[in-house]
């Protein structure tokens, strides 16, 4: 039998990770500013979407499993760093990619601090 956790525990991190990949679906809707034809933009979306739908699929799982959430949206704001980086080694550091950094990954590493709060208090 799964033990009682908190329901502000439990549900915080759900509700969190769902703002926060609409804020990512929303971003991509920059893609509209472009003139790339239908399909083009269909595949512009996908495109744009890859990350929101890779953390849909991962909060998914970690509603019962909460310990994948933990490190699924860890290892996102991880990869959304190491990806900053390579853009840094690559074109040079922008002042914006400081608040880039912290908006996004920040956010994921905070909602995986959460899911693994509550995967720890579960175990209790």
């Amino acid at each position: 039998m799964i033990k009682k956790i908190n329901k502000f525990i439990y549900w915080i991190p759900r509700i969190l990770a769902i703002i926060f990949l609409l804020f990512l679906a929303l971003m991509s809707l920059d893609i509209f500013e472009g003139n790339y034809g239908f399909w083009g933009t269909i595949l512009g979306l996908f495109m744009h979407n890859i990350p929101a739908i890779i953390l849909l699929i991962v909060l998914i799982i970690s509603w019962k499993y909460e310990l994948v959430g933990g490190v699924g949206f860890i290892l996102g704001g991880i990869l959304y760093i190491a990806l900053i980086m390579v853009k840094i080694i690559t074109t040079g550091f922008e002042w914006y990619y400081l608040p880039w950094v912290i908006q996004i990954s920040g956010i994921a590493f905070l909602i995986g601090i959460l899911f693994l709060i509550g995967w720890f208090k579960k175990r209790k």
